[in-house]
């Protein structure tokens, strides 16, 4: 008989990024990203490809501010309060009511659930939003955590792509249909 408790799962709740959050963090100062958000953020907030999605994202906001309500947002855990990494979507729904979400996690908090967390909130924000008919992940195919990650939420491989940069990625997506039904 195994004495060792229960994990149960992850809980996260999502702390807005604004725009003058995300430009901070896209600037390397974590101490002003920090107090815009209102949660303490750490280095991973200011590394090589958060200064570059946070700076993308910035942009995206000042030529498209009712996008805000979409993308990146810090993940905290939920009943601790610790920043365990960011996600959001790629932007509101398209013309076809497509969304793409993206997810990261905070290095000394991976491996623990909180990936899961993440995507189950996002797929609650999609399924509550009548305009959303698809959820896609796009997820490289050697990134072993987040293709796990996505295991039992009913995503289909529907494509690949690839290119001598980031490798071959694989495409799934998710009916609305499904995540409202279950």
């Amino acid at each position: 008989m195994n004495n060792e408790p229960l994990s149960l799962p992850k809980r996260v709740r999502f702390v807005e990024l604004s725009a003058k959050a995300l430009r901070a963090l896209a600037d390397g100062d974590l101490a002003g990203g920090s107090a815009e958000a209102g949660v303490a953020l750490d280095e991973h907030f200011v590394g090589d490809r958060a200064r570059w999605i946070f700076g993308y994202r910035a942009d995206q906001l000042a030529k498209d501010p009712s996008a805000a309500p979409w993308i990146t947002r810090a993940a905290v855990s939920v009943p601790d309060g610790a920043v365990v990494g960011d996600a959001g979507f790629h932007g509101p729904p398209d013309e076809g009511g497509l969304v793409e979400v993206g997810y990261t996690v905070v290095p000394r908090y991976r491996r623990q659930g909180y990936a899961r967390a993440m995507l189950r909130e996002l797929l609650v924000r999609a399924a509550a939003e009548p305009r959303v008919r698809t959820v896609r992940a796009r997820i490289g195919s050697d990134n072993i955590a987040s293709l796990a990650s996505i295991e039992g939420f009913g995503f289909t491989r529907v494509g690949e792509q690839g290119n001598e940069h980031d490798g071959l990625t694989l495409i799934f997506e998710l009916p609305a249909d499904a995540m409202r039904a279950g």
